[in-house]
């Protein structure tokens, strides 16, 4: 197995699209969710890649082999103004515990320095002891006072025909 001087860790390019997109098929599983992913590679490739990007990507790589990755994107805070939201940190199974996450987590916390964000904020499932870990050995604040809404796709659309918009 390489060794973690062998990781190269950098923006996704456009074919890695396949890659990323079976890194967030492997995270949905180990979140007992794989049912629940709807993205395509197609998608994925245009919401990166495409003319309008929504999100930037990091990709850890070794050998060519995507190993790992970090998807996030701007948001905006009325308090602090511009921030970073770091939507998902992924490392293949059998490269964790390699210093992998961390690369990626650096990458992104030094985008968002660079950037000027008021904040980087991120989530992590309350039973994902290791993430929980990982984020405390970085001296991150775990705030458990907020609730976490959403709608799905298919629930907004209710909403609007409810609402006859």
């Amino acid at each position: 197995m390489n060794s973690p001087d062998q990781i190269v860790v950098d923006f996704a390019v456009s074919g890695d699209a396949p890659g990323l997109h079976a890194l967030i098929k492997e995270l949905a599983v180990f979140e007992n969710a794989g049912d629940q992913v709807i993205l395509t590679t197609e998608e994925l490739h245009a919401d990166v890649f495409g003319a309008n990007p929504k999100c930037k990507v990091y990709a850890a790589k070794i050998e060519g082999e995507i190993v790992g990755m970090a998807l996030f994107y701007g948001k905006y805070s009325t308090w602090t103004g511009s921030c970073v939201y770091l939507e998902d940190l992924i490392v293949s199974e059998k490269w964790r515990g390699k210093g992998i996450g961390t690369s990626l987590f650096l990458e992104v916390a030094k985008y968002a320095a660079q950037t000027n964000a008021g904040r980087l904020e991120w989530q992590v499932l309350d039973w994902n002891e290791s993430g929980i870990a990982f984020y405390n050995k970085l001296e991150a604040v775990l705030d458990d006072s907020w609730v976490n809404c959403k709608l799905t796709r298919e629930q907004l659309s209710q909403l609007m025909r409810k609402n006859g918009l």
